[in-house]
């Protein structure tokens, strides 16, 4: 159980990623692309800390699997609107996950599928689900920081940009783990946010 959630975790957090790269590209910057960031194959997302050991400590702990990708990098001076286009490729990652939670709900309820696909493609949807939850949390690197930057007026986002950088690793790192009662500070936000949207696509 516990490979096939990290499976999911893998396959999910590759289409996130590639959809920062897509959507960075259509926006007129085409970093990500020349990097070959718009792709399907996780080697090009994972990074050994965020998506290799932090959710495979999470998932032997019994705990949410939680994690990070490589960051698609991205030249905000090649956008037309620096700020509100860097907020919008943030977006996109956590964008996708919900969209495509909800069109495997769809595919769940209205096909039958094999036990042991059936329980892969829950997996999916409940990774989308908290992936999308947890990259919203505005905190460096994740991509709820960038896109409460882009919301900001210049001077404050200035100093949260720089903050978040500074020290935002270090505050990402103590939220997600597990310390009281067993569950971290990220999870006792994640975990009740995703049973509701989870409430309302599969029961």
């Amino acid at each position: 159980m516990i490979i096939i959630w990290i499976i999911a975790f893998i396959v999910v957090i590759t289409i996130h990623e590639a959809s920062h790269a897509w959507m960075a590209d259509k926006l007129g910057d085409p970093t990500a692309r020349l990097m070959g960031r718009i792709t399907l194959n996780p080697l090009a997302s994972i990074d050994l800390y965020g998506t290799v050991l932090v959710p495979l400590f999470l998932a032997l702990a019994g705990a949410p699997i939680l994690g990070w990708a490589k960051p698609v990098e991205f030249d905000p001076y090649n956008l037309k609107n620096p700020r509100k286009d860097s907020a919008i490729i943030s977006l996109a990652g956590p964008a996708v996950n919900i969209i495509l939670a909800i069109l495997l709900a769809i595919i769940v309820r209205f096909v039958g599928l094999p036990s042991l696909l059936g329980v892969f493609f829950y997996a999916l949807i409940r990774v989308n689900v908290m992936l999308a939850i947890f990259n919203l949390i505005p905190i460096h690197p994740l991509d709820g920081g960038k896109i409460l930057a882009g919301l900001l007026p210049p001077q404050e986002a200035a100093r949260f940009d720089l903050f978040l950088h500074k020290y935002g690793i270090i505050l990402l790192l103590l939220l997600i783990f597990p310390i009281f009662g067993g569950s971290s500070i990220v999870s006792q936000i994640v975990t009740p946010a995703s049973n509701f949207i989870l409430s309302l696509l599969i029961h």
